[in-house]
């Protein structure tokens, strides 16, 4: 697959009347406008994922917007990390190329906990070269028998004389094996739950990181598992504080949760698109596909869908970027992105499902953006908070 080749005019441009909703500013719509414009002329053989995923971190890096992953004082394009940027980034770039997405949601959920609680060295060390793509984060947490229960994670993290030593396994690691450093989370006191967890930053070349065990997914991107094997780090690895790591975990993927919703959004509108344009051209029964009520009551659905996710979305990003009282971390906050996940990814999933089916046979053919679409929708359902759990939050929450 090659990233950004549009059959039809339909799908040339991805959507952007949704900018003119007050959630967004002026500076929100001239970023969009501008990726878009960008987005048009990029053209990536996405045959090989590793290889695309370089590409496309070298190329938005050099395009500048890796910017909106760092904050302004290490190379950033803005004071802060802004959601409503991160959204808009996101939703355009899923659109044309869901690997797009990944490479840059990556740089910026893996360099995240240095934004937020690391050292004023690991600042100036990873943060500007992030932004511009020189180097490539992950953020790991996953392991094994650990995945949406953090706290029963067992890599172990031992202190020694000059820093720590770690042993044990993370799975299911995106960029791993291809990431410059990873964000490490590990346990610090056994015993403690998600009270005896730390951050670290680690190297990939670090003795006794092993990250060769690739894992091949329906929907091709770089993940792999890690083996930590008495990998020595130094006590400069950590960040935040120890026993802090729970909560800066959380706190990460808080900031990120409200862009996965766009990022399942994005790839609803692109299917959506294929779908109309499908419909207005097929030819059948003497008439073309659009002309029947079913498919016209379809699309009516599909549109309803991806509104709704669309509203929750924009909602969960402007609460966190307009004050501090409804900003990451706050209860108020935090059910509001597991609304705009839940929802976005579910809907993202039936759009997709029915544009497939009105494209009949050619929707399930290897190779046509709809079935790419298919295949790529399904485990941002999964990562950062499945839907199971984005459940509990919204349920805990009704009944404070």
């Amino acid at each position: 697959m090659v990233a950004f080749e549009h059959p039809h005019p339909h799908g040339a441009l991805a959507p952007t009347a949704h900018l003119e909703l007050p959630f967004f500013d002026d500076a929100h719509r001239a970023l969009a406008n501008g990726l878009v414009a960008w987005a048009r002329e990029q053209r990536v053989d996405e045959s090989d994922d590793r290889a695309a995923c370089k590409d496309w971190v070298r190329r938005l890096g050099g395009a500048g917007w890796l910017r909106y992953c760092v904050p302004e004082d290490h190379g950033g394009a803005l004071p802060g990390l802004d959601s409503r940027a991160l959204v808009i980034l996101r939703e355009t770039l899923a659109y044309h190329s869901p690997l797009a997405d990944f490479a840059f949601a990556m740089q910026g959920l893996g360099s995240g906990a240095i934004t937020l609680a690391g050292t004023a060295a690991q600042q100036a060390h990873r943060l500007p070269a992030v932004a511009r793509g020189d180097q490539i984060a992950a953020f790991a947490l996953s392991e094994p028998e650990a995945g949406s229960d953090v706290a029963a994670m067992a890599l172990r993290a031992t202190p020694t004389p000059t820093g720590w030593t770690l042993n044990g396994q993370k799975t299911w690691i995106s960029n791993g094996g291809m990431a410059d450093f990873y964000v490490v989370f590990a346990k610090t006191e056994p015993d403690a739950g998600a009270r005896g967890i730390s951050a670290f930053v680690v190297n990939a070349d670090a003795p006794g990181l092993d990250s060769s065990a690739h894992i091949q997914v329906m929907a091709p991107h770089p993940l792999a598992t890690l083996t930590f094997t008495d990998c020595h780090i130094g006590s400069d690895a950590l960040v935040g504080s120890v026993n802090g790591g729970f909560k800066l975990a959380m706190q990460t993927l808080d900031i990120f949760r409200a862009s996965v919703a766009a990022a399942a959004l994005g790839m609803a509108r692109r299917a959506f698109a294929e779908a109309v344009a499908h419909a207005k051209t097929r030819k059948m029964f003497g008439q073309t596909l659009a002309d029947f009520q079913l498919t016209q009551a379809r699309l009516g659905e599909m549109s309803a869908l991806i509104d709704a996710a669309a509203m929750l979305t924009y909602r969960a990003a402007w609460m966190r970027d307009r004050s501090s009282t409804h900003g990451a971390g706050t209860p108020a906050y935090t059910a509001a992105a597991a609304s705009a996940k839940l929802t976005a990814t579910e809907n993202a999933q039936r759009v997709i499902d029915m544009a497939l089916q009105m494209f009949g046979g050619r929707g399930v053919q290897v190779g046509q953006p709809i079935e790419h679409l298919y295949r790529d929708i399904r485990s941002l359902r999964i990562y950062e908070g499945a839907s199971e759990v984005q459940l509990l939050i919204l349920g805990k929450q009704a009944l404070r």
